[in-house]
């Protein structure tokens, strides 16, 4: 596992020449996990069988229920035709746990079939670690405005021992164990936003640091250091992603297809940092089909790796990408080493006119390795 000691920040600086021209949910003071009823129209109903409620409401916390089922070990099944789990009511108690780190210990160490957890509505309020020792876990939310995994640590904050915990033990919900999926769910950090220049800032939402890791209809919401996505392959498919600076940065080799990236920079700020270190690095981040919007002005990438990689292909960009498009992170001599191409993208964002003479607007060819599920060796381990 790689140490991300060097991955300082100090601000992202403005290209040269300078460019002219959350969700809301109650939080009650008790903690732990707590049912949400959101919306309008058909949930009007629930919003007054909830009030009727209230007297009873400090008995109950939203629930999480597990099951195991045989199937296919060797590929991440996600069939989304048929029900996944028993609908569980997350007032009525029957819940295996009140906390998603409770069912995640309920896995026995060394599992070999697939858990299927089942996130009731409501916002659970902890830190979540999947271990390496507990593969074939899929994590099912009830709608990324129903399910929300939250926490607000800093790399800055100060552990039991009295030292920093660092970027990497940040995360609000950390994945490192393989074949893990999740769905329909909200990752975030909820620490307060970093002006640029900040030290000690980075507030990780989720970390993916195992092996072929597949996420659907999720959210995943920060700031600074958004999404660590870390070591692995994975494949992020229709998910939202939220931040300001280097909010997808690491070293993993993952596809984003249809995602939606949306920045919430105050001023500059990037939206992927690749780590990859030297040309034989299979790593690398692939944007298929996504669409940016947001404020600020952001790099497409920056040169976090002497030999970052980042690939950006049918992609709808907003007017908040940078005329030049990527950054050296300061060091002139990664311009010779990295891969910064885009392909076919569309909006007020992808004029190539002013881009860095160093990023390359690709051919079919060239990008054709990285459009589909193949770049990802997909074919070995997702059924879809």
């Amino acid at each position: 596992m790689k140490a991300v000691a060097s991955h300082q920040y100090h601000g992202v600086r403005p290209p040269s020449p300078t460019p002219a021209t959350k969700i809301s949910i109650p939080v009650s003071a008790g903690g732990g996990a707590e049912a949400a009823l959101l919306g309008k129209g058909r949930y009007k109903a629930w919003a007054l069988v909830a009030i009727a409620l209230l007297a009873l409401w400090s008995m109950f916390a939203a629930s999480v229920t597990l099951r195991w089922s045989s199937g296919d070990l060797a590929a991440v099944p996600w069939d989304l035709s048929s029900p996944l789990l028993d609908d569980l009511d997350p007032l009525d108690g029957t819940g295996h746990s009140r906390t998603v780190q409770g069912a995640v210990d309920m896995v026995p160490a060394g599992n070999t079939r697939r858990v299927k957890i089942l996130v009731r509505p409501g916002v659970y309020r902890e830190k979540v670690t999947v271990p390496i020792t507990k593969p074939f876990v899929s994590l099912i939310g009830m709608g990324t405005g129903r399910t929300v995994i939250t926490w607000n640590a800093r790399a800055s904050d100060i552990d039991a021992t009295g030292h920093q915990v660092g970027t990497f033990y940040s995360a609000s919900f950390a994945v490192e164990a393989d074949y893990f999926c999740a769905s329909h769910i909200t990752f975030e950090n909820s620490a307060p936003a970093a002006p640029p220049g900040a030290v000690g800032m980075q507030a990780v939402a989720l970390r993916l640091s195992g092996d072929k890791t597949m996420l659907y209809r999720c959210r995943i919401l920060g700031t600074q250091d958004t999404l660590f996505d870390n070591i692995g392959r994975h494949y992020l498919y229709n998910c939202d992603i939220q931040g300001s600076i280097d909010f997808i940065f690491g070293n993993a080799r993952s596809l984003y297809q249809g995602c939606a990236l949306h920045a919430v920079a105050t001023s500059y700020g990037a939206i992927a940092a690749s780590q990859r270190s030297s040309a034989s690095d299979e790593s690398g981040f692939s944007f298929v089909g996504c669409r940016l919007t947001g404020s600020g002005m952001l790099y497409l990438g920056r040169a976090w790796g002497r030999y970052a990689r980042v690939v950006y292909a049918f992609c709808d960009l907003g007017g908040i990408v940078v005329p030049q498009g990527w950054s050296d992170w300061g060091d002139r001599a990664r311009t010779k080493t990295v891969m910064f191409g885009e392909y076919k993208c569309k909006g007020p964002g992808a004029s190539s006119r002013q881009r860095v003479p160093w990023a390359r607007a690709l051919t079919y060819e060239e990008v054709r390795p990285f459009l589909g599920r193949d770049y990802i060796n997909g074919e070995q381990w997702l059924r879809l």
